[in-house]
């Protein structure tokens, strides 16, 4: 069980990160949100006050690691531990390698990867003393298969999923800390609004028209690995709509 946990959730201000916030904080977690949209951190904010939850907010930029110690730093002198991190702010600017959109390429690469790197290595050293936590690294179906335009994409979430699994063989077995990788097929997200590759228009419409999973789908995943016995490790969830083929 998580209640009176503390746990932290980065890319907090909308979708998966928002859904998550709730549903940790309903199950008694005290939740520390992060991300760049203050006004949107504000909105969930008060509605984990309408719930009688403890909440701490912080506008966190993850590709800066002074930030995410900062934001991790602040979270500890508030409630004086960090049980769980979920990794979850991500950025999906599909695009053909072909069209050389590199500045997405180095925002993916900032946020997708350094972003997680920076964040579970603010934590490290405090679950490392405790002998106890949980990293939550949300990778995606994207990180098992590739599809064109997706290239540098998936190679980021094939690099979380590498990376969780490294961290998992690291710190589960000699230190309690325990490492979940959670892979999301389509869903109804603000994801695909980054995507400015014109050649892609007929992907994201044919997404939208996708019965997707909702945020809420995921979150109660995270809540599951989460609250399970800590004799319980779940490693890895890859979960589809079920229209979902790839």
């Amino acid at each position: 069980m998580i209640n009176g946990k503390v746990a932290i959730i980065t890319g907090a201000s909308s979708g998966i990160g928002y859904a998550t916030a709730l549903a940790l904080s309903k199950a008694g977690a005290k939740v520390a949100i992060g991300a760049r949209r203050t006004d949107k951190l504000a909105d969930l904010e008060n509605k984990i006050k309408e719930n009688n939850g403890e909440v701490y907010s912080q506008k966190l930029d993850v590709t800066k690691n002074e930030e995410c110690k900062s934001f991790v730093n602040n979270v500890l002198e508030k409630w004086g531990s960090v049980d769980i991190l979920v990794n979850n702010a991500g950025l999906m600017p599909l695009s053909f390698v072909k069209n050389l959109k590199i500045d997405e390429w180095d925002q993916m690469i900032d946020v997708n990867i350094k972003g997680v790197l920076y964040c579970t290595g603010a934590v490290v050293s405090h679950m490392l003393e405790k002998k106890s936590g949980h990293i939550v690294n949300i990778s995606s179906v994207a990180g098992r298969i590739v599809f064109p335009a997706g290239s540098v994409y998936c190679a980021t979430k094939h690099a979380i999923t590498a990376f969780s699994e490294g961290l998992r063989e690291e710190l589960s077995v000699r230190k309690n800390i325990r490492v979940t990788c959670i892979e999301p097929g389509v869903v109804a997200t603000e994801l695909t609004n980054t995507i400015t590759d014109e050649s892609l228009q007929a992907f994201v419409e044919g997404a939208k028209k996708m019965e997707a999973l909702q945020a809420e789908d995921i979150a109660n995943a995270i809540l599951y690995a989460v609250e399970s016995p800590n004799h319980v490790n779940v490693n890895e969830i890859l979960i589809r709509p079920t229209t979902q083929e790839r």
